[in-house]
């Protein structure tokens, strides 16, 4: 595409949105702006292409197509079936798997459908032998009872949210924590680092139906042939989730032990983080789970989005260009360099470094919250989340951390010499920052104060630093 094309393109879908409600044209002209200007290290975040951004604005998102491929409940889909099959093939050619289903509308979706799969696919019950082999309609209600308590007390075994873990792996806000009898493994206290002789026994002695490996914050790699051997010796089914590296999966920088599709029975995975695709998710899995997985909807799918499926194909073929690869092994590179900038400061990081997109700071050391690091460096132009950290005592909502990744800036065309002058600004606000206080005089988890003229100031160094690697250049949309 020119770069005149992608102006126009662009331009020409804000005028005609602006003629119906010009404050969403300026709304979205705005986020442009904002992230132009922003220093985004927001690991869960990127940038993705021109080409995959139109391809989900389209006509695909006025079509029904509950189904699968050549099996829907809706007519006229074969426009659809033409594009779930091309991302189902690219991500199948991509990740080496041997199954792909590419409708999950998001990460819990795509964790949902596999768990769901894992269920109906290794519990036995009387009910559920029913309900394989009878209609629906015609189950009691005590088979319903027997199949309800069958399923519910079914055990997982993941990764805990201080240590790094996921929501979404039987935590009891999330829907998993309360489908499944949970157990978490930590990492060791010392290092930070999975202890997979403790995984191992805690495996044997809560013997889970599933093990949940992948992580959310966890700033280093995971040795999935271990944790498949941990599952075989109980006879769980061996879960991951890459949400967050599948990219660095996808770009061959995790292979052999630490690339999960060969080890796991199953593998679910957004599509935009480290992927750089649309929002969405996507499950792979060994073929004797390609059935139940395909049930995805309408078992806990709603109606499947064509035009995010679009997306995810336009993004998985360029995932499987040759030069996906250097991009993702320049994310690590400059993870990398980003952690030894600010170990250089003093700043302390869990595990003490990295091996992947993020990075992990416990901002403990600088006397402040998550909350309160996370407010201060916004004010000054870094945009970050806030995280837990292993045994945090601040717990999941003020936290003692600040996650940070770089797919998003090394997409931008950033590098390690940039990524040094980015913790140089990042310790600046950190230490300049000062916690803050309730009406009574007590310390305030969430209050803080830092110079507004300190934090124009980074600000300002933050845009120029980003000024040689323009954001969407071919883009214009004055």
């Amino acid at each position: 595409m020119s770069r005149n094309a992608e102006s126009t393109a662009f331009r020409s879908a804000l005028e005609v949105i602006r003629a119906v409600e010009p404050r969403v044209a300026d709304a979205i002209g705005a986020e442009l702006t904002d992230q132009r200007e922003s220093l985004k290290l927001i690991a869960s975040e990127n940038y993705a292409s021109p080409a995959t951004l139109l391809a989900m604005g389209n006509w695909f998102s006025d079509k029904y197509a509950e189904g699968t491929v050549g099996r829907r409940f809706y007519a006229g889909c074969q426009n659809v079936d033409t594009v779930e099959a091309l991302a189902a093939e690219h991500a199948r050619e991509l990740f080496g798997a041997a199954h792909a289903y590419v409708q999950p509308h998001s990460g819990i979706d795509a964790n949902l459908v596999a768990f769901w799969a894992v269920l109906a696919d290794r519990v036995e019950s009387p009910a559920l032998k029913k309900a394989q082999v009878r209609q629906v309609n015609d189950l009691t209600e005590a088979d319903w009872f027997a199949l309800r308590r069958e399923l519910g007390n079914q055990r997982m075994l993941g990764m805990s949210l201080d240590a790094g873990g996921h929501l979404t792996h039987g935590f009891r806000p999330n829907i998993s924590g309360k489908m499944f009898d949970q157990r978490s493994y930590g990492t060791d206290p010392e290092t930070g680092l999975i202890d997979y002789d403790r995984v191992a026994e805690a495996a044997r002695e809560f013997k889970p139906l599933i093990l949940v490996g992948g992580y959310s914050a966890y700033p280093r790699k995971v040795n999935f042939r271990i944790l498949r051997e941990i599952a075989d010796s109980v006879g769980a089914t061996f879960m991951v989730d890459m949400a967050h590296f599948a990219g660095l999966v996808a770009g061959k920088v995790f292979t052999g032990d630490f690339d999960p599709v060969p080890h796991a029975h199953i593998v679910t995975t957004t599509t935009h983080k480290s992927l750089r695709g649309p929002r969405g998710g996507m499950v792979l899995c060994q073929p004797e789970l390609a059935d139940q997985v395909d049930r995805g909807c309408p078992m806990v799918l709603g109606g499947p989005l064509p035009h995010v499926m679009a997306a995810k194909a336009v993004a998985l073929a360029e995932a499987r260009r040759p030069d996906f690869a250097d991009y993702a092994s320049r994310i690590v590179d400059n993870s990398q360099a980003l952690a030894e900038g600010l170990l250089s400061r003093g700043a302390k990081l869990v595990t003490g470094g990295t091996d992947n997109h993020l990075v992990l700071i416990d901002v403990s050391g600088y006397g402040l919250t998550g909350r309160q690091a996370e407010q201060a460096l916004l004010d000054s132009g870094i945009v970050t989340n806030r995280n837990s950290v292993p045994q945090d005592p601040n717990g999941a909502w003020y936290t003692s951390g600040i996650r940070i990744g770089t797919p998003a800036l090394t997409t931008r065309g950033l590098g390690t010499a940039e990524m040094d002058q980015t913790a140089e600004l990042i310790h600046t606000v950190l230490t300049q920052t000062t916690a803050g206080a309730n009406a009574d005089g007590t310390p305030s988890k969430a209050k803080y104060t830092v110079d507004p003229a300190l934090a124009d100031k980074v600000a300002r160094q933050a845009t120029d630093l980003l000024t040689p690697f323009p954001l969407y250049p071919a883009i214009d949309l004055a």
